[in-house]
């Protein structure tokens, strides 16, 4: 009897021996987490996400309260109507003083006709240019008050243009699609610019990042095609592999993959993209197989 469980022992640690051979690499999986944090502040209207939520790119989510924003913006739009209508006061003045100054030129030439034909004296041409100039002058003078009312105007326009950014920065939008992996706030907090709200990434690919020892590398190159395996209660589940990167600097085996004898050895970091089929998690460890 103890012979037959010296046996199973053994070829048990063989079978082990035989299944850590066949792998090349070993490492963990790992998602691309992205925290999305409030692009405005003020108090959150609503936020409609749970962890664990699958969310749809572009999708709005939450909404931070507008209320200032919109009030801001409401007195902005009438100033522009205040300030608009000084423009049309002197913008009519021009246009008075425009008519005014071809009558005179009218005059101007009426008279300098008649001083050709000694009908008018000298002293009548000179008040008749005198006028024309004037009012030009006038003119002139009224279109460069009419200046700085035009770049209030327009500082006023950009005043609008970032509350309308402001308002569009205070809907909450998922920027990918994502599983939410943690929360941090809840509707009817006061939240700030920068806050963290939550944590997503896209797990429905998945990077394993293994290790390969220098040997090994001329073995593999990027878009080669690998077997994963990763545990599955007493047994192993396989899945396909695609090498997405190989790190160009070597370091020190991690304490997490190999023994400390191991661990003095240099090797090369590698990422391989694997589709998820809703097995594989974050930190999950796995084989690599050439």
């Amino acid at each position: 009897m103890k012979n037959i469980v010296t046996i199973v022992i053994a070829l048990t640690l063989y079978s082990c021996g035989k299944k850590d051979i066949e792998a090349d690499a070993y490492g963990n999986f790992e998602a691309t987490e992205i925290t999305i944090s409030a692009e405005s502040s003020g108090k959150i209207e609503f936020l409609n996400l749970d962890e664990g939520m699958l969310l749809e790119k572009n999708a709005v989510i939450g909404q931070i309260d507008t209320v200032q924003l919109y009030l801001n913006k409401r007195q902005l739009v009438a100033s522009i109507s205040t300030t608009n209508s000084k423009s049309a006061n002197v913008l009519s003045q021009r246009k008075v003083l425009q008519e005014q100054l071809k009558t005179a030129k009218i005059e101007q030439n009426r008279i300098a006709s008649m001083f050709k034909e000694n009908a008018a004296t000298k002293r009548q041409v000179d008040d008749a240019n005198g006028k024309v100039s004037v009012l030009q002058q006038q003119i002139n003078s009224v279109a460069t008050q009419n200046a700085p009312i035009l770049n209030e105007v327009k500082s006023i326009q950009v005043q609008i243009a970032k509350i309308d950014d402001q308002l569009k920065k205070s809907k909450i939008v998922n920027p990918m699609r994502g599983t939410v992996l943690a929360q941090y706030s809840q509707p009817n907090e006061i939240t700030a610019f920068g806050k963290p709200l939550y944590k997503i990434a896209d797990l429905s690919e998945m990077t394993l990042r293994v290790y390969f020892s220098e040997t090994q590398l001329p073995n593999i190159k990027i878009g080669q095609k690998v077997s994963v395996t990763i545990d599955s209660n007493d047994s192993s589940k396989n899945y396909n592999g695609t090498i997405s990167w190989i790190s160009s600097s070597a370091e020190f085996t991690p304490k997490i993959i190999q023994t400390k004898e191991e661990r003095v050895n240099l090797v090369y970091a590698v990422k391989v993209l694997v589709k998820n089929d809703g097995s594989l998690k974050i930190g999950m460890p796995a084989e690599v197989k050439l």
